[in-house]
């Protein structure tokens, strides 16, 4: 894994969590980096999440450290803005940099005061222990009840050399961002200015974290957020703008399908194409529409290959189309045509569908040039086994 220069990692434990495991964590740009996030569109929205947007305002996209803890989402408290301030101020202070220049992240448990003192008396240490080499640990850190970390890397090679991006996410319930519980961090060694990264971040976000669902919960927590630090000592022109936008979505693409396949309790992936519409918009509220639907996820989950509730998903998704003009393909064996039922073979369709992969392919005849790509899982015991005692 080749990782962007000029950020060091860190994440201890600092007791937030009930059980020992990491739960803070820094991330650390040796210089100011330009910087931009997309944040939770619910009206609940975390303290955290409040002051990082004042924090890019006052800084007009200039930042230094992530600072993300885990075990308490640090929302809808007495404290919470109270808290974010506290432990924003002493990681500046340890870092030796202006405390607006700290983005602070936290997810868990809402309405749950979070102690302040957990954080601060662990930052001296942790800000000691930051190093070039603990990305991987703060993936960790940063886990709720998600089951694996996620991660993903890309170089890219321009004209004055090679520069890297880096990325981390967590999330496995309360996924629908609407901009799951969400974080994303992601770093790269290119020079750009914030302006520049805000609009790459959003188009990016719009392709990736937009398209992916796994229970239709939007969190007060979702952050995705990049630095863009110039340590490769390359700044990118505009000629090459094309080539980092397609790196940083195809990126952030990957991270956010390895969070619809670490879904509490699922067991599938499921990819879903739709084509043929008239915008790519409505095209993504059909993909989001079948996506959300607990009867197409329980079927998936069945193996079941019921095509009928996925047409009846997309028809309530406030997009207008004759159903006439509706093909449905799942694992590449079509299932429905012009709106039929169309013939193939159950049992073999069936045992496609136990893979671990499955693709619903949803078209509409013509040319038109709307089309989306979404992620999400299937629906099983585990995801209510899990959210049943998630506070317990």
């Amino acid at each position: 894994m080749t990782l962007p220069l000029g950020y060091r990692y860190a994440s201890s434990y600092a007791k937030i969590r009930k059980v020992a495991k990491d739960d803070l964590a820094l991330i650390v740009s040796d210089t100011p980096a330009s910087a931009a996030a997309v944040f939770t569109a619910n009206q609940v929205a975390a303290a955290p999440v409040v002051l990082s947007r004042q924090h890019l305002a006052a800084t007009k996209g200039k930042l230094r450290a992530f600072l993300i803890n885990a075990g308490n989402a640090n929302c809808a408290t007495r404290t919470g803005m109270e808290v974010a301030q506290q432990t924003v101020a002493a990681a500046a202070a340890a870092l030796n940099i202006p405390a607006n220049q700290v983005l602070p992240t936290s997810t868990g448990v809402i309405g749950v005061e979070l102690k302040a003192s957990l954080i601060t008396k662990a930052l001296p240490k942790l800000v000691k222990q930051l190093t070039p080499d603990g990305f991987q640990k703060v993936a960790e850190a940063i886990m709720t009840t998600d089951l694996v970390p996620k991660t993903a890397t890309a170089e890219l090679s321009l004209k004055g050399g090679t520069v890297c991006i880096a990325g981390m996410t967590k999330g496995s319930g309360m996924i629908m961002p609407n901009m799951a519980t969400t974080l994303g961090f992601l770093m790269t060694d290119a020079a750009l200015p914030a302006p520049v990264l805000k609009k790459m971040l959003t188009a990016a976000t719009e392709e990736s974290y937009h398209r992916l669902s796994v229970d239709g919960d939007t969190s007060t927590n979702d952050t995705v957020a990049i630095m863009a630090n110039g340590a490769s000592g390359i700044t990118l022109k505009p000629a090459d703008y094309p080539l980092f936008q397609q790196a940083l979505t195809k990126l952030m693409q990957d991270l956010a399908a390895k969070i619809a396949r670490d879904g509490e309790g699922a067991t599938k992936l499921v990819t879903i194409h739709v084509s043929g519409a008239r915008t790519n918009d409505e095209a993504a509220r059909i993909a989001r529409s079948i996506a959300n639907s607990p009867l197409v996820k329980t079927a998936i989950a069945g193996s079941d290959p019921n095509w009928g509730r996925i047409i009846c998903a997309a028809g309530y998704a406030g997009v207008k189309f004759d159903p006439a003009q509706v093909d449905i393909a799942m694992q590449g064996l079509l299932v429905c045509q012009g709106g039929l039922a169309a013939p193939f073979r159950e049992k073999e369709l069936k045992k496609r569908l136990d893979e671990k992969d499955v693709h619903i392919e949803f078209a509409f005849r013509g040319k038109r040039p709307g089309r989306a790509k979404f992620w999400t899982c299937d629906l099983t015991e585990g995801y209510i086994r899990i959210n049943a005692s998630y506070r317990t």
